[in-house]
């Protein structure tokens, strides 16, 4: 069994791309027979066995020995790697390749899917593999970009200088540096820990404490205190609330003295 299979057809991606046919595979870490797989995903062998021969004609599942079994052949498959990459040749560029500078995004996914091709073209058989893998986090201040990236490059120049010969093993370098995606943990985001704002010296209200009521416009209407005062006071001062001035409500229908007299009728003889 490979340790990776690399996929570049899409013939292949579309005969492992089926749930069904993934729980079949992962299966199929171990040498077992279609009855086995079918009686471990409460499955028919039939059904099993379509998956299955899918999967070894698109080269994902090998056939590795064969028993008979009252009379009938039986085969027993295990799958081809323990990993399975999808190449991004699948699909394919979409749309005209544009020239990228070295810093850009596009030229470090570029990157990226060469050293996972690489990666998976190795020949795992052999008796050593010397590789190493490095990684890390730094800080770097906007004006001091361009002082590291210096560093970078004169650090890279003196090592294929120093080892750019033709003699010896052939080995990639490929240096790989971009944003940390942000976390989403409380300590990356202090905005959101900072207590509340003490409530000004000012304010009458207590920090703690419901608001203060608004006054109530005034009204016409006399409360039940006013009331009551007035209810309580002597018949002199009663009386003289609940008699209206006659004065004041006397009729005005009488004309005054500048008033002209009024016009007599005469009486047609």
């Amino acid at each position: 069994m490979r340790e990776v299979l690399y996929l570049e057809e899409i013939e292949q991606a579309e005969a492992l791309l089926k749930p069904q046919r993934v729980e079949v595979l992962r299966q199929l870490a171990e040498p077992r027979t279609c009855s086995e797989i079918a009686e471990r995903l409460g499955q028919t062998p039939q059904r099993v066995y379509y998956h299955v021969k899918r999967l070894v004609e698109a080269g994902l599942v090998d056939l590795v020995s064969e028993r008979k079994v009252r009379g009938i052949h039986e085969g027993i498959y295990q799958a081809g790697a323990r990993s399975y990459w999808l190449s991004p040749r699948l699909v394919g560029r979409i749309g005209l390749r544009k020239a990228r500078d070295e810093l850009s995004l596009g030229y470090l996914l570029d990157l990226m899917e060469e050293v996972q091709s690489d990666i998976a073209a190795l020949d795992r058989s052999a008796p050593e593999l010397p590789s190493v893998g490095l990684s890390g986090e730094i800080h770097v201040r906007p004006e001091r970009r361009q002082e590291f990236l210096d560093d970078l490059q004169t650090m890279l120049r003196e090592l294929f200088t120093r080892y750019g010969g033709a003699e010896g093993d052939a080995f990639k370098l490929a240096v790989a540096c971009y944003p940390k995606a942000a976390d989403d943990s409380p300590a990356n985001h202090p905005e959101t820990n900072t207590p509340p704002p003490p409530a000004s010296p000012t304010s009458p209200a207590s920090p703690t404490g419901p608001p203060a009521a608004a006054p109530s416009p005034p009204t016409d209407r006399p409360d039940a205190d006013s009331s009551a005062a007035i209810d309580q006071s002597d018949p002199a001062s009663t009386a003289a609330i609940d008699q209206p001035d006659l004065a004041s409500t006397a009729p005005t229908d009488r004309p005054g003295p500048d008033a002209a007299p009024p016009r007599s009728r005469q009486r047609r003889r």
